[in-house]
Formats: structure tokens, C-alpha cells, sequence
């Protein structure tokens, strides 16, 4: 029978694509692409395009993930993706779908393999893990995530602050993830949490591309300006 593969894009640079991520790409009959609304290019194969077997003239298709918080849009979507995953496996298509970053952070496939191994379990899947935008950042900006005994706190997009504050006091690392609109937000909340002004403070946006912004700094010197307002960014601060 046909399989299934969800591959791990990375941050943006298709160097970063493990070897297994590369074959499974170029042995795919359909690719199937997240993107958050109809016509939009998919970020994700934006990454991958060039490693594509043209020769192969693989079907290319995006599934819409609409960017909502009403939890019966998003379970109708979930439900209506796997499905048309299923229909390409069972009519005996490779199909490889893929998300940007790793599978298991933040990702859309985390819905879609519930989904699919819930009504779908005859279909074998493989999960190809890609690199974190947080480790790509930590290599380009030249720091530690974690070293020793320090704890690491990840948080997402739409941040709740009274969460984020209490996480702070006890984290010496806090890594925020997507959305910079919300980042200005964080930053007096983090001193207040007991961030030094000689803590480092590092962010980028669209890692990875040729839209690659990175700054690196301490908490002291941060103004409204250092910060981004774009989705895809990254902030990382560590306590001095």
C-alpha cells in the first residue's frame, strides 16, 4: 500500500532538509502543502520547491488551515484535510505533507495525525522531524539555548501575560515563538518577572530566508524599535 510522510521543513533554508526529508520529497507522488487561505502560496513549499523531482511531475496541492480560534471551524477543517489525504494514500499515491519547522511544535500535521490515525489506522505514516526555528536562530546569533542546569520555556503565539509572567519567574531561558505583534507586550513584563537589564536579548525574523533579520543585544538596550511585528519571528531571552 501507498504511504504517507510528513516531512519537517526547517526554518527556511531547504540546506537544513535532512537526507530522508530530500527522498521523501523526490519520491513523492502527491505533495500535499498547508497554507492559510485559498491562493496563498504555501510557506511551506516556498522552502521545498527546488528539491522537487520535476521530472516526476508530482501533483502539488494545497489544503487551507484557516488562521481562526472557533474550535468547530478548526475540527471541520482537521477532519476535511485528513480526508483528503486518506482518498490520495488509498487511490495508491506516495503522498508527502508538509509543515514548516518540526511536526511535533506548533504544527498543523499534530491535528491531522490525530485524525488520520484515529479513522484512518490502516494508512502507515512516517514523521521526518525538520530543524526549529529556535535552534537555526541559536547557531546564527552564536548563543545557548540552555546550558547546565537552566530551564527553558517555550511560548507560543497570543500570548496569555498573567501565564507568561508566573513561567518567567522560574525560567532563566524564554524563547517566543510566531507573531511578533505580541512581543512589545513581553518585555516590561519580563523585568518585572526579575530579567536583568544585563540579560541577553536576541531576535529575528523569517530565519532562514532572504528576509533573514537578526539582532542581538542585552533586555537594557531594547527600544520599540529593535522589535518585529511580523508572524513569523522569533525572540529569545536569557537572563543575565
Amino acid at each position: 500500500m501507498a504511504e504517507l510522510t510528513c516531512v519537517g521543513c526547517g526554518p527556511g533554508d531547504p540546506d537544513l532538509l535532512t537526507v530522508k526529508a530530500v527522498r521523501a520529497i523526490q519520491n513523492a507522488d502527491v505533495i500535499m502543502c498547508p497554507t492559510s487561505k485559498e491562493g496563498k502560496e504555501s510557506i511551506a513549499y516556498s522552502i521545498i520547491s527546488s528539491l522537487v523531482d520535476k521530472s516526476k511531475k508530482p501533483d502539488v496541492e494545497n489544503l487551507v488551515f484557516p488562521m481562526v480560534k472557533d474550535r468547530e471551524t478548526l475540527e471541520n477543517t482537521w477532519q476535511a484535510n485528513a480526508r483528503t489525504i486518506a482518498e490520495k494514500v488509498r487511490s495508491g499515491k506516495n503522498v508527502v505533507y508538509l509543515t514548516v519547522g518540526d511536526p511535533s511544535l506548533y504544527s498543523t500535521w499534530i491535528y491531522l495525525q490525530r485524525e488520520l490515525r484515529s479513522k484512518y489506522p490502516e494508512i502507515k505514516i512516517t514523521v521526518v522531524p525538520g530543524i526549529v526555528s529556535m535552534f537555526a536562530f541559536a547557531s546564527k546569533v552564536g548563543i545557548s539555548i540552555a546550558e547546565g542546569d537552566e530551564t527553558v520555556a517555550v511560548i507560543p503565539a497570543c500570548y496569555d501575560l498573567s501565564r507568561v509572567k508566573e513561567t518567567a519567574k522560574n525560567c532563566d531561558t524564554m524563547i517566543f515563538l510566531k507573531d511578533g505583534r505580541y512581543f512589545d507586550q513581553v518585555i516590561s513584563l519580563l523585568r518585572e518577572a526579575g530579567f536583568p537589564d544585563s540579560s541577553l536579548f536576541a531576535i529575528a525574523q523569517d530565519v532562514g530566508t532572504n528576509e533573514e533579520i537578526v539582532k542581538k543585544l542585552t533586555l537594557g538596550e531594547v527600544t520599540k524599535d529593535t522589535l518585529t511585528s511580523k508572524y513569523f519571528s522569533i525572540m529569545v531571552v536569557k537572563r543575565g
